[in-house]
Formats: structure tokens, sequence, C-alpha cells
């Protein structure tokens, strides 16, 4: 495979210097690629990022995936409008073995391969440096002119930010500089990889190396993600769509896949799968012949699911996402762990009745409408009850006279009510 080639077709390449073609086609390369340290998980907003080392990995090439300890402590100007809080050793250590574990699903760190994956974080090689060390052995080599030039500190000194631009993020692009510097002396690394809004840091990195050393080293952007109508990709109403399960659910990162529009469906899964050009178009094709049934947005979402989260998790996620349309769905709603119970269930009427009582048994329609307001009145839950229309945990009720307790409790906590087929409610017994 030619990484490149692989790349361009699907849309992942935004600038490119040039001789990077050519030096990837000529011998076996090291790039790598930065990745903020400021949280325990990746989100989906770094995915294109690690893609990109995954396609760079597979076509023979060796990544290095650079943790920002050092840099994550100052804040990168860069489309952004503040600075970060510091971390302490211990937290950034966190992090970085954190990143490390999820990065081990797409890259290969343990085997003898001479492409071999490698993690390295920044604050190892930059903790010992001396503010004098770093201004006579790097900030000579760069001129204030040069480094003004870039737009994102332009945007920044132009009013993006309300406090302006500290000196502290001013020289950023410097200790970006130093970390391309350190590699290419220490690792041979001829290549740095990021999203577009870094072009400005990359190229002073390969100028630094370039006046200091003499040598020629390289660089590639890809798109900032974006969503067809403009919105922020990555970004849901609850924030972050995280890698961790411990942040979205595996439910909700399914969700958030199956949910994109036609037209980031078919981009997606070229930036975020790795089916080939083939199969995405027979995809197209058929999506086209029936746009409801959804194929591009169901293939993006086990795609993705698996990657992350393994094959067991998106078939909960995809037994799960049944369960509010389908009538027999008793049998996984029991099964379901709580999170994922209430992140289906999440922004549905909610009602908190007593344990005590629940387990004292209460009658159906005392239950439906006055324990809680499922309806508004026990006639109107009784009519309905009769006519099949009320369900409890996805089992419909029939006899108004009946009495619920304690043993339908999901989770020990909930109950789920269902007026006719659309109306679910809440029901939280503490």
């Amino acid at each position: 495979m030619d990484f490149i080639e692989e790349l361009t077709w699907r849309g992942m390449i935004h600038t490119m210097m040039p001789g990077t073609d050519e030096q990837l086609r000529k011998e076996m390369t090291t790039a790598y690629l930065g990745i903020d340290p400021t949280a325990d998980s990746l989100h989906i907003g770094h995915l294109c990022g690690v893609m990109m080392l995954r396609h760079f990995q597979r076509c023979g090439h060796k990544p290095i995936a650079l943790v920002g300890g050092a840099t994550g402590m100052i804040g990168d100007p860069s489309g952004k409008s503040a600075e970060r809080n510091l971390l302490d050793e211990a937290t950034l250590r966190h992090n970085q073995e954190a990143i490390k574990n999820q990065l081990s699903r797409f890259l290969d760190f343990e085997s003898d391969a001479p492409n071999k994956a490698e993690l390295v974080n920044n604050y190892d090689w930059m903790k010992d440096v001396s503010f004098l060390d770093f201004a006579r052995e790097i900030g000579k080599h760069i001129t204030v002119n040069y480094m003004m030039a870039k737009d994102s500190v332009q945007k920044r000194l132009n009013g993006e930010a309300r406090d302006g631009l500290s000196f502290t993020e001013f020289t950023y692009q410097l200790l970006q500089g130093f970390d391309f510097l350190h590699l290419y002396q220490d690792k041979n690394c001829k290549l740095q990889l990021g999203g577009s809004d870094q072009w400005g840091n990359i190229t002073t990195g390969s100028e630094l190396v370039r006046r200091k050393l003499g040598g020629e080293v390289f660089a590639l952007t890809c798109p900032l993600i974006t969503k067809a109508d403009g919105g922020k990709f990555g970004k849901t109403e609850s924030g972050n769509v995280w890698l961790d399960a411990r942040y979205t659910s595996p439910y909700k990162f399914y969700q958030f896949w199956l949910n994109v529009s036609d037209a980031d469906a078919e981009k997606y899964l070229k930036i975020f799968t790795f089916l080939t050009k083939e199969e995405i178009e027979a995809l197209v094709a058929e999506h086209a012949q029936d746009p409801g049934a959804r194929p591009l947005q169901k293939r993006l979402a086990k795609e993705v699911t698996i990657m992350v989260h393994g094959e067991d998790n998106y078939n909960a996620a995809v037994e799960a996402s049944s369960i509010l349309f389908s009538n027999q769905a008793r049998e996984a709603l029991m099964k379901l762990d709580e999170k994922t119970l209430l992140d289906i269930f999440e922004g549905v009427p909610t009602f908190n009745i007593s344990k005590a009582d629940l387990e004292a048994g209460i009658p159906l329609l005392e239950f439906l409408a006055g324990t809680t307001q499922v309806f508004p009145s026990k006639g109107e839950a009784r009519k309905m009850v009769q006519g099949n229309g009320v369900s409890l945990n996805k089992e419909k009720v029939t006899d108004p006279n009946m009495t619920v307790g304690a043993d339908l409790l999901l989770n020990g906590k909930y109950i789920i009510a269902q007026r006719g087929k659309k109306n679910y409610y809440l029901i939280i017994a503490e």
C-alpha cells in the first residue's frame, strides 16, 4: 500500500510539504503525531490523527505517538481561546498510560517488527532543559518575525482571544519545533503528521531542523473534520464523544455514528474505517437504492464501534438500540447495565418513588396515576390498560387490578413505563 495514495482517495490530506511523497517511497520512514494528554481518554476528535498513524504503519512505515506532557501544560494558540491548566506529573503519567492502552487497539506497539509503534512523552526531554539552554540552543535559530507571521498567532493578536496571547503560548511553536528536532536527532524521525490547524507549528519544527542541523524533514496534515451542516464534529449536547466506555458508553458511541447524515456517513466511512474504495462505493450504491434502510450509517457505526469497543460491546449496543422500537425487547432490557439503561432513556420524563412503598406493593392504577403521573387520571389509565396500551419493562399489562412490586425493578432501582407506542417514563425507586 502507498500511504499518500491511500490518504488521498480517503480525503485525508489537507497540506503536504514538497518531497514528502518521494521520501516515503524511498525508504521506511519514521513519523510522529502529537496528542494532548489533558484527559485520560482520547475522544473522536483525535481519531483522524490516530487513523493516519494506523495507515502509516500498515504501509510499512514507523509511527510515533507523542504525548505532549510538556506542551500540554502550557496550551497551544491554534484554535484555542484560553490557556490550559498545568498538570502534575502523576496525573500526566496516568493519562499517558491510559492513552497508550487506547492506541494499542489501533497500533502495534508490542511486536518485534522494525516498524513497531512507539509512544514518547516530550516531558521526558524537556523537564531538565533550563530556560537559558532553551534560549541559546533553540530560540536563537527562529526569528520573532517568523513566529509572528503564523496564522494562529495573528488570529490571537487580532482579538480572537479576549486576553490576547501570553508569552507562554507564544513559545508553543518553539517547543513543538524542539520535539521535531529531538525526534529527528534521537529517532531519525523525518515526518510530522497533524491536523491542518497545526501546520504553522509543524513548519516551525521543520525550519528549526533545517537551520540548526541542515536536515531535511517533511510535514503532512489532514483536514479538520466537519459536519455537512457546518456543525462541530465530535461534539454532542453532553460534550465530547470519548473512546473510554466510562465517559461515553458503547451504546451512546454507536448511536453517535448511527445518527450522522447521509453526506457525512460516506465521508466518515473513508476516514474512520479500513473498508476499501470498492466496498464503500458498493455501500453508496446500496444506500442510493434504499436510503431509508441507512446501510451507510449502519456499516459506519459497526466498523467504528468494533474497532474501539470490540464485537461484544457492538452486539450489545445493537440489541440495546432495538429496545425502543421492539415489542419483544423485555429480555434485552433485563440484561442492560445501569449506564446504558440511563443512556437509552435519557431525556424521558422521570418520576421518583419510595422503594419501601414498592416493596409493600402498589395497585397498578395508583402506580400509574397517583404515585407517578404517567396518566392524568386513574380512569384514563384503566381505559388504556384494558386497550393493551400500557407496558412495564416492555411487557404488556392487561389487568387493571394487578399490584406493582419491587420484583419489577431493573438494576434494583428502575422501572420503565410505556404509554402507547412512543411515550416512555423512567421511574426511579429509592
